[in-house]
């Protein structure tokens, strides 16, 4: 019933890499089958997840659910980047396996696209929800306001490179719907790692389409012990090592692009701050002496007394610095 329904629709992939997180992935594919945008296929891809996850996929019964195993886990990067080369849709939507979808979020956001093919992408807020499930009020109303949604006109915006690299308004991983033929997923570098999004975000901006946003909270965002940005604080030194690393990566490939030289102030303060966090990240895992380079290379970007502090604190014994 459901493939024959909206067969004239354009075709939908919607993006699921996973690991090891099988009741978050169940309330994620319900968010994805109950869309009332019915052209979809689901691609999920398990990255060696100790226990198979096969039989969540089979208690759908949904033939739009294509399923797919490592035998070895590739890394977050490698698995989700597979994902997206799988795809076949004219459009390209990252459900990632612990967030969802409100039922409407594909009907609202691909109508814009197809009405327009100036347009590079559609996006919309979201809603921030806690391990279980439930709406963080306080939260959501933060990270729209962080992100500069909360007083963002719907709309066309075209260029949008403000808005999606230093509002961060965009948010490829949780809320938005991208245009798959504007991208060449082969191209995109390893070194990206875990900021993968906000690398989709610039190759969408330099194309020169715009982007659609449609004012309203159409997915949920779990925040929870196991995601990238709780695993970077102080107990997980190697977690923000790998992001610190990914995003220093990605400010200076910014800083490379002549069409993003009017920001460049910006990404060159953005990359002595990440590399400041980098240095935190060696020295709380008790490598001084790199520690000490980054910091010496952030202070040549700007001065700031926290890598001053940094910087001392690598010549006193390691195990009093890595308690900074």
């Amino acid at each position: 019933m459901k493939e024959n329904e909206g067969k004239n629709q354009p075709l939908v992939s919607v993006i699921t890499p996973t690991y090891n997180r099988p009741e978050y992935l169940k309330a994620a594919l319900t968010s994805a089958v109950e869309q009332t945008y019915q052209n979809i296929e689901i691609i999920v891809s398990d990255n060696c997840s100790p226990e198979n996850p096969h039989g969540i996929i089979d208690s759908f019964k949904d033939s739009r659910i294509h399923f797919f195993r490592n035998e070895s886990n590739l890394g977050m990067f490698t698995n989700t980047m597979n994902s997206f080369k799988k795809a076949r849709g004219k459009y390209v939507a990252c459900l990632l396996d612990d967030d969802m979808w409100e039922k409407d979020f594909l009907a609202k956001l691909v109508p814009a696209l197809e009405a327009n093919s100036n347009l590079a992408l559609a996006f919309c807020d979201h809603y921030v929800i806690k391990g279980d499930g439930k709406i963080d009020i306080d939260g959501t109303k933060n990270c729209s306001d962080f992100y500069k949604r909360s007083n963002l006109k719907e709309g066309i915006y075209q260029p949008f490179y403000k808005l999606s690299l230093i509002d961060r308004a965009v948010s490829s991983a949780t809320a938005a719907v991208i245009r798959r033929e504007i991208i060449d997923w082969d191209s995109i570098p390893p070194e990206v790692g875990g900021s993968w999004d906000i690398y989709l975000n610039y190759l969408c901006c330099r194309t020169g389409l715009g982007a659609y946003y449609y004012p309203a909270k159409l997915t949920k965002y779990r925040e929870h012990e196991q995601t990238d940005t709780m695993q970077s604080g102080r107990s997980n030194f190697q977690a923000k090592i790998r992001k610190a690393k990914a995003d220093i990566f990605c400010y200076e490939q910014f800083m490379k692009d002549e069409r993003l030289k009017q920001l460049y102030p910006y990404f060159q303060q953005k990359w002595g701050h990440t590399t400041t966090n980098l240095g935190i990240g060696l020295m709380r895992g008790e490598d001084l002496k790199e520690a000490r380079i980054s910091f010496w290379n952030s202070l040549r970007q700007s001065f700031s007394w926290r890598t001053i502090v940094a910087l001392i604190l690598t010549f006193t014994p390691a195990k009093i610095a890595a308690k900074f």
